[in-house]
């Protein structure tokens, strides 16, 4: 099996914890060449990681991006609103790129990055994860079979899980739309994907209801401090509470802002950054809860629901076909048959990597993609993620306006007369 050759831009969570380290257990299938990350410590413990030579290691993507074509392969990690430019460029040195969901908060953005991996004659596979897992592909599989007739609706729940949306959505990266992405494509673009994806079916129309109920300055506690460790008079009984979290069962997501996972460094990183601040003193804008109604070419429909109060995180999907239907979650899927009343009952075997086995899942199947590239599309191509990001830009239009329900197909035309487009 012929090696293929990647660079990494953007060294944190994603990129260096969950798709880089295939090449650490196939390595005769992936090597790391080159690296870009703003941070020193990530960036070095990187190249040791992958034995990357310091003349390759960058602190910026354009430095990196300015060389000649260095590999196969452009794995782009970046935060959600630096994902256009650098992908863009390695497009057009020639990389095939693997780049991390969403693909840009601009529509107009995802649109390019389509049309010129296109022109350039190159995979852009977005990391829509969940195609890649055992549980959606047993499930793709048993709609495809024809075991429940034909689909004719769809309930997804995405229970975010009360911490969840704490640490990514309030205090984290993705806390405020103006910085990263609406919650709908932060969070929730791999639901709009695979919803789409299941029904295979062009979506319609939108229309959409949600907002942040919760985690507001009104909504504070009376003696409530700026950050958790700061004399927080109600500290110790706050559901929210950063040191219960990060110092105890959430140690290990502590490691998005220390490197070394000592409880003096966290201690540290509390006192100093946004994970340490109240939930409800801090400058996010994100919904904590959304619903999203969708209807199909075919005349099938969909209901999606996101919500951050929930003791676990996780999904639920129920799948009600003409002739039958699928109840799913965790990685159990329950297959009815409305004729002979039989129950089939799939077990999905534990994972070892992430997302289910999505995240070692997606860059096995691009590198055979990349393999026997002849011009074709890659499962989640941009081509296909356009259609499902289009989903969630329309559904949070349709939810700043009132729950208003949203045409797609004028939706998209509107976006490409951006003097007309309203976000």
């Amino acid at each position: 099996m012929t090696q293929l050759t990647a660079i990494l831009i953007g060294a944190g969570a994603r990129g260096a914890q969950s798709y880089a380290p295939y090449a650490l257990d196939y390595p005769h299938e992936l090597k790391f060449v080159a690296v870009a990350e703003a941070s020193e410590s990530r960036r070095n413990k990187f190249a040791e990681q992958h034995h990357i030579p310091s003349d390759c290691c960058f602190e910026s993507w354009e430095q990196l991006l300015d060389r000649p074509q260095m590999a196969d392969i452009a794995v782009i990690c970046t935060q959600d609103q630096m994902h256009y430019k650098p992908t863009i460029q390695a497009l057009a040195k020639k990389y095939h790129v693997l780049l991390e969901k969403p693909m840009s908060p601009s529509p107009m953005e995802c649109i390019e990055m389509e049309l010129v991996a296109k022109e350039n004659e190159r995979l852009l596979t977005i990391c829509h994860v969940l195609r890649y897992t055992p549980f959606w592909s047993a499930i793709k599989r048993v709609i495809s079979d024809g075991k429940i007739g034909q689909v004719v609706s769809i309930q997804l729940n995405e229970n975010v899980g009360y911490w969840h949306i704490a640490h990514s959505f309030v205090r984290g990266n993705w806390n405020n739309s103006e910085t990263s992405s609406p919650m709908i494509l932060a969070k929730s673009c791999h639901d709009m994907d695979v919803l789409s994806w299941l029904m295979d079916q062009p979506c319609m129309r939108v229309s959409s209801y949600g907002s942040l109920m919760h985690f507001r300055s009104e909504n504070a506690p009376e003696g409530a401090a700026d950050y958790c460790l700061s004399g927080c008079a109600v500290e110790s009984k706050c559901t929210y509470s950063a040191p219960r979290f990060y110092l105890g069962e959430g140690k290990g997501w502590a490691r998005h802002f220390v490197d070394e996972l000592t409880k003096e460094n966290i201690v540290k990183g509390l006192q100093e950054t946004n994970y340490g601040r109240c939930v409800y003193k801090s400058d996010n804008n994100v919904v904590d809860h959304q619903v999203v109604n969708m209807e199909f070419a075919n005349g099938a429909t969909a209901m999606f629901s996101m919500c951050g109060f929930t003791r676990h995180q996780e999904r639920r999907i129920q799948i009600m076909g003409t002739g039958g239907e699928i109840r799913a979650e965790d990685s159990k899927i329950v297959v009815r048959d409305f004729l002979t009343h039989e129950e089939t009952v799939i077990e999905i075997p534990e994972q070892a990597s992430g997302h289910g086995g999505g995240d070692s899942g997606i860059v096995r199947s691009f590198l055979s993609e990349i393999r026997n590239f002849a011009g074709g599309e890659s499962l989640t191509s941009a081509s296909a993620s356009v259609r499902s990001h289009m989903m969630a830009f329309a559904a949070e239009h349709s939810r700043l306006h009132n729950g208003k329900s949203v045409e797609l197909d004028e939706f998209y035309k509107s976006i490409m007369n951006t003097e007309v487009y309203e976000q």
